[in-house]
């Protein structure tokens, strides 16, 4: 089958550049291949011309037609595995809970989910005005329905 193929030869373009990896893989009933990949350290257009070689080359045309298209993870792409969260360490993100929407700065994250760290003003708790708080809140991910980065300009 081949997105059983597809699947070993992006296994074995993976493992040419170790800070790569996979975030969707899908072959289409029309035989389009479409892999988006993310890095540790970012994603070149060399790493995507490397990756869509390695699976290109490999795959006999005249056994099977099909398109492929190999693209990054893009900037405004929420983050969908744990790994992308680790490079993204010091950077503000949006996170949709289930039940709420926080934004705040990204300072750390583990197998089990990520903390979040923001600056909110809230009433004094004696006498009136408001008063600057710094709130802190660890999330599991499988309360994260949706996480971006906030792109500042």
């Amino acid at each position: 089958m081949l997105k059983d193929r597809v699947e070993v030869l992006l296994e074995k373009a993976l493992e040419q550049n170790k800070s790569l990896f996979l975030i969707t893989c899908t072959v289409s009933a029309d035989k389009f291949i479409k892999i988006v990949i993310d890095g540790d350290k970012g994603v070149t257009l060399e790493d995507c011309i490397a990756v869509s070689r390695a699976i290109e080359h490999n795959l006999d045309r005249d056994e099977e037609d099909f398109s492929l298209e190999v693209t990054s993870a893009g900037a405004t792409a929420p983050l969908e595995i744990p790994r992308q969260y680790k490079k993204n360490i010091g950077r503000k993100l949006k996170v949709q809970t289930l039940e709420e929407v926080i934004e705040g700065t990204l300072t750390e994250t583990n197998e089990k989910g990520i903390t979040l760290e923001w600056k909110a003003r809230e009433p004094k708790p004696v006498g009136k005005g408001k008063h600057t708080v710094q709130k802190k809140q660890i999330i599991v991910f499988s309360e994260i329905k949706e996480a971006k980065v906030v792109l500042k300009f």
